[in-house]
């Protein structure tokens, strides 16, 4: 543990909103702050006249406000409703969404703008990336995890029965604008959901975020709370220092995989009923304890992930007779990078590297660790 965790800047009211830039093959520009998205129509491209407004019902009224900014900004609103969480990210819903925009005759001088969790941003996204080959895009992350992780890179995608993600494309956003007053409305396990991926971005790039965590873990679940804005942000820096580097290489990015490889099995077994933080949490449980096995990671930092982990109400563990289920997967959410298994570990916190094809013994092993 360390001996002393950073202040945290006091809350303000008055606190001007976080402005950065996410460099890469493309550019985009986040803001971080309070009531943020009530401004959307003033950063979007002024060419763009027509706006397809995808969002789920649970943030229909958020929705709403936005687009009567839009309007009053001069464009033609449509709305798109989407299903909530991991059943947008269907085929289906996908074609539904092609069909509506031909019916508008949407062009690519008109934009996409996308208010909602990770799962509505990934579809957006490759909404936006398969229409016309490319089309502006603006995300609205409702959710912490969202604004942190899944609105960030770029990268898009949808799910099929074989297994999550393994459908998409690469297309940055234009900008990405985190109001963290939509945070408020969260229920805690999702809240802490998020908090998953804050931790992972201590554990993958700044290990200051884990200090503020490890003080006062009660605060960091408070989406009210001193260190909410401080945590986005320093949170988003962490996955726009690994996003600059070019999507399809074998760079930085791959480390932001941290601990997704069980993930996504534990998402698949489950149809996708568990929240995705809660899975990730899993994950990085399984990937700290394989890379003390291996001899890379000291066990005192196990203990410290997992204590950070249960802090704010994340599991650490899975049952143990899964294994033989699990698996499998881990061969498809490893295909992109050919048939050696590739998985991300910590040689200490903000040390994250690749660890390629460790024994079958040492997977099962790891797995039996994090057993219930």
């Amino acid at each position: 543990m360390s001996p002393a965790a950073p202040a945290a800047r006091p809350p303000s009211a008055a606190t001007p909103p976080a402005r950065l830039t996410v460099s890469g093959t493309a550019s985009c520009s986040v803001v971080i702050g309070a009531g943020v998205s009530l401004k959307t129509g003033h950063l979007l491209d002024s060419t763009a006249v027509r706006v397809a407004l995808v969002h789920p019902p649970v943030v229909a009224v958020h929705a709403r406000r936005i687009a009567e900014e839009l309007e009053q900004s001069g464009r033609k609103v449509l709305p798109l409703v989407v299903p909530p969480g991991e059943a947008a990210k269907d085929a289906g819903v996908l074609v539904y969404l092609w069909s509506r925009l031909a019916e508008e005759g949407f062009t690519r001088s008109d934009a996409i703008v996308a208010v909602g969790g990770g799962a509505t941003t990934d579809l957006a996204g490759f909404l936006a990336a398969s229409w016309l080959r490319g089309v502006p895009l603006t995300l609205v992350p409702s959710t912490l995890l969202g604004m942190v992780d899944a609105a960030i890179g770029g990268r898009t995608a949808i799910n099929i029965p074989r297994g999550k993600d393994l459908v998409g494309a690469f297309h940055t956003p234009d900008h990405v604008i985190c109001d963290l007053d939509l945070l408020q409305g969260m229920k805690p396990a999702d809240y802490a959901s998020g908090v998953a991926g804050v931790i992972k971005a201590g554990l993958t790039g700044d290990p200051g975020i884990l200090d503020l965590v490890e003080a006062d873990p009660r605060a960091a679940t408070d989406p009210r709370g001193p260190v909410t804005a401080e945590l986005v942000e320093r949170a988003v820096r962490v996955k726009a220092g690994f996003v600059a580097e070019p999507p399809h290489g074998h760079g930085r990015r791959e480390f932001l995989d941290y601990g997704h490889t069980l993930a996504h099995a534990v998402e698949h077994a489950e149809r996708y009923r568990i929240r995705h933080g809660h899975a990730l949490a899993i994950g990085m449980s399984f990937a700290a304890e394989l890379a003390a096995l291996d001899g890379r990671l000291d066990p005192e930092h196990v203990e410290r992930q997992r204590e950070l982990l249960v802090s704010v109400g994340l599991p650490t563990g899975y049952p143990r007779e899964a294994w033989e289920r699990l698996r499998p997967a881990f061969a498809v959410d490893n295909g992109p990078r050919g048939h050696r298994l590739r998985l991300v570990v910590l040689e200490a916190p903000g040390r994250p590297v690749l660890l390629e094809d460790p024994e079958e013994a040492l997977l099962t092993e790891a797995f039996t660790r994090i057993g219930t």
